[in-house]
């Protein structure tokens, strides 16, 4: 089935039910308002919700909705936890040869991993907030997934059993700032804002065949300003499958439902050809396109995102139809957003004196 989380006001949103071809929707508010319910309950809700996937999907859902990906949250708009990996070695190994570093012999064996900001997790057409240009702003697409309860000590066979859904993200990064945080020898804050997600979260049985071995053998798209700049595997180049992404981040400690597990940028491994190397899938980050023209040509030529650049990242299916719909961002400046917040407050103070004395009692019917 395919979830989404719908604007409603509130910080995490009203859980709906997605069609199979992203058209049609219908609120889940008769079985749980929102995701992290049902992953706290999963064996007795996800049955439920599955019901409705089907009436909708066989056109009997008495009260569907168009879809609008345009209303979406992140599917979870704050999670417990967000933990990226690095699974995919080809672009660890790219980034540091630019740097003129060797990749350690255990990062083959040990994955890498991050944890990143998970209050305030963005929606598919959030702006990309940006305070200033020269911070580096790079966009990353990546596969992740949704776990449930998470033992300490899983093996990663076991953990794969605790992929709840599978989605799609930019984990955008201002490559600039890198460098000073990791000199300073505790990991990223700064240089990693909010995290983007595309509208829809799936469970694995919609990827049909696509997700085999913990891995999802789909291309992911990248179009910038227009432009597709990468169509990478996503299956093919994965070193760490998610069963051991997940297991790894369960050495010491359990995690609990609702806990995101990122795949890291994905990439696939280049074809070298006398003095140059072709990578013909592209790129899904600018630093690994920087890379390839240091070791090509000595420096890189393309510069990272600029205020009023677009970022478009989208996973079709083998039918071709957009598997977790797409993400869609602008890098906009932040007296932009400033101003809009200053707004949405203007207008929330208008309703607040125009209300009427009486309280209005919101209704608990079932929408079904």
């Amino acid at each position: 089935m395919k979830l989404a989380t719908y604007q409603d006001g509130s910080r995490d949103g009203q859980l709906v039910v997605v069609s199979r071809d992203l058209t049609q929707a219908h609120y889940a508010t008769h079985i749980a308002n929102r995701l992290q319910q049902v992953l706290d309950d999963w064996n007795y809700l996800a049955p439920a919700l599955q019901d409705v996937y089907t009436q909708l999907n066989q056109g009997r859902a008495r009260h569907a909705f168009p879809f609008d990906p345009a209303q979406c949250l992140a599917p979870l708009p704050r999670a417990y936890q967000w933990l990226d990996g690095s699974a995919y070695l080809n672009h660890v190994e790219l980034v540091r040869k630019a740097r003129g570093a060797e990749m350690p012999e255990s990062f083959a064996t040990d994955p890498l991993m991050y944890q990143g900001g998970s209050d305030d997790l963005a929606g598919p057409q959030a702006d990309i907030v940006c305070g200033n240009e020269a911070w580096g702003v790079d966009f990353e697409a990546e596969l992740a997934v949704i776990t449930g309860d998470v033992p300490m000590g899983c093996a990663p066979d076991r953990a794969l059993d605790a992929v709840r859904l599978i989605g799609l993200v930019n984990d955008v990064t201002l490559r600039n700032l890198v460098p000073d945080e990791l000199a300073k020898g505790f990991g990223f804050v700064q240089s990693k804002p909010a995290t983007a997600f595309a509208p829809v979260v799936v469970t694995p049985d919609e990827l049909g065949d696509a997700w085999a071995r913990g891995r999802v053998h789909l291309p992911v798209q990248c179009t910038w300003n227009g432009r597709k700049v990468g169509l990478c595997e996503a299956g093919n180049d994965m070193h760490f499958h998610f069963g051991q992404l997940i297991a790894h981040a369960a050495t010491t400690r359990r995690l609990r439902a609702g806990t995101l597990i990122g795949s890291g940028t994905v990439s696939n491994k280049g074809v070298a050809r006398k003095n140059r190397t072709d990578w013909p899938n592209g790129y899904s980050c600018i630093a690994e396109k920087r890379a390839m023209e240091t070791l090509q040509d000595g420096q890189p030529s393309t510069e990272y995102m600029k205020l009023g650049d677009t970022i478009r990242i989208e996973v079709k299916g083998r039918d071709g139809v957009s598997m977790f719909g797409a993400i869609h961002q602008e890098v906009v400046p932040l007296e932009v957003r400033t101003r809009a917040s200053a707004m949405a407050n203007t207008a929330v103070t208008a309703a607040e004196d125009t209300a009427p004395d009486t309280p209005v009692t919101p209704s608990t019917e079932s929408p079904e």
